[in-house]
């Protein structure tokens, strides 16, 4: 299982949704666990070397590296990629 590292941008936006924290973090977590559970949610995205992971309506904006996983940013889908 990989390490998950939530930067404070992304701690302050699981604070901020507070209702479906717990999922959000479920999720992620399953994906360090065994990344083959999530594998069609997670996508990479263009332009850069981020991947994104699809929960509801809510997007997890991570970096993987061997031994962990960076989580960037979280938010609705509509707002994260700014």
């Amino acid at each position: 299982m990989k390490a998950v590292i939530i930067l404070p941008g992304a701690a302050k936006a699981l604070r901020k949704h507070r209702t479906e924290a717990a999922r959000l973090l479920d999720k992620i977590n399953a994906y360090a666990a065994d990344p083959a559970t999530q594998a069609n949610n997670v996508k990479a995205l263009s332009g850069s070397s981020a991947l994104r992971l699809r929960v509801g309506d809510f997007r997890i904006i991570f970096e993987e590296t061997e031994a962990e996983i960076v989580v960037t940013k979280i938010g609705p889908r509509g707002f994260v990629y700014d």
